[in-house]
């Protein structure tokens, strides 16, 4: 089968490699339909995220049942389903409390990172790691609902409540999703974006969104709220915590989110104790999370913002699709591969990344599709 792997900083390319087969008695194997390209995914290539070498990269995926071991129970062969790539052992202390999100034997089982991935044409993986997807929702919906399931759990450890003011620093896949899940329970929610195409974006689906190209990001959300200083700020960027820390009101949590290795910011705890500040990180989320999150996706779906064109809210958020051999455009409309996010969001060239897309999907099935986005007969 075709895949993409993961040579290395900067490095991929597709691959012919085993197909997929079953291998345990509760094995699925999953013929992927597609795929988002996450963040992580672009961190991994630009070496701000650490992957092994020779991995077939890719998580966010939903595709068609195969081919289903004799134990397996939950699914079937030519159900739907959404993969679930956070792997946990269940029997580690962490797991048996129900912390599967810290499982102690996390070493090789990062699916798209240090165990084989989704940019492919099918994939194997044990049956509690596949959940169905409800009937009826669209591909480009249910392929959202892995990083709905990330968001979920950032939102729930900032226990946002309905007095809340919330900010979501970027305006990507992440921070979209994040506003729509923190609007459902905050009394408002403000987006903060520098870059044009998102910003476009966001004001299709939002409400309050800032405008902080060339500005200091704390300094432009205050000024645009009057003044007003938020009691929760998401960092979606993986490099804002320095301007979620001089944004957030006294007594205000701020929850890191976005992921990259190379970043780092000065940090006085006295900055935290005086002015009673959580910093909070959420890690990955929790097994029971999942599948709230996948109930959650067809809940979204009939949403939508009035005066912001027709299709559901999750569905929308989906701009691009490449086929599986297209990937190198896919990371193209997302900033590429040469011009750095780092540090200030400026990389080493002291230019931010441009982005030509919001949500890219790369498709592992080459054969046509439905309305519904899914293959034909599936």
């Amino acid at each position: 089968m075709r895949a993409l792997v993961y040579l290395g900083p900067s490095s991929a390319e597709l691959q012919d490699r085993p197909a997929a087969q079953l291998v345990n008695h509760d094995d699925v194997v999953v013929e992927i339909v597609g795929t988002g390209v996450c963040g992580t995914d672009r961190k991994i290539l630009l070496g701000r995220f650490p992957a092994r070498p020779g991995v077939v990269l890719g998580h966010e995926s939903v595709g068609v049942v195969r081919e289903a071991g004799p134990q397996v129970r939950s699914v079937g062969v030519g159900d739907r389903v959404v993969v679930n790539p956070t792997l946990y052992c269940g029997w580690c202390v962490p797991c048996r409390r129900g912390a599967t999100n810290f499982c102690r034997h996390k070493a090789g089982t990062e699916v798209g990172v240090d165990r084989d991935g989704t940019y492919a044409e099918a994939v194997t993986l044990p049956e509690r790691f596949v959940e169905r997807v409800p009937a009826g929702l669209p591909f480009r919906s249910a392929v959202l609902i892995e990083p709905l399931a990330c968001v979920l759990n950032n939102v729930k450890a900032a226990s946002v409540t309905f007095d809340d003011t919330v900010v979501v620093l970027g305006a990507g896949p992440i921070g979209m999703l994040t506003a729509l899940v923190a609007a459902r329970r905050a009394r408002r929610v403000t987006v903060a974006e520098p870059d044009g195409y998102r910003l476009e974006r966001a004001r299709e689906r939002c409400a309050h969104v800032v405008d902080v190209a060339g500005t200091d990001p704390a300094e432009a959300v205050v000024k645009a709220t009057g003044g007003e200083r938020p009691s929760v700020v998401f960092d979606t960027t993986g490099t804002g915590l320095d301007a979620a820390l001089r944004l957030i009101d006294d007594g205000g949590r701020v929850v890191v989110m976005g992921f990259d290795d190379t970043y780092t910011v000065p940090l006085r705890p006295l900055q935290l104790t005086n002015r009673g500040i959580q910093l909070i990180g959420a890690g990955d989320y929790r097994a029971d999370i999942f599948p709230v999150a996948v109930d959650l996706a067809a809940e979204l779906d009939g949403l939508q913002r009035p005066g912001s064109g027709t299709g559901p809210v999750l569905e929308r958020l989906v701009t691009h699709e490449f086929p599986l051999e297209r990937y190198a455009e896919a990371f193209t409309a997302l900033g590429g591969l040469t011009r750095g996010d780092g540090a200030g969001g400026t990389g080493g060239t002291g230019r931010p990344p441009r982005y030509d897309a919001l949500k890219v999907v790369i498709r592992s099935h080459p054969g046509p599709v439905g309305a519904d986005g899914w293959p034909v007969g599936a």
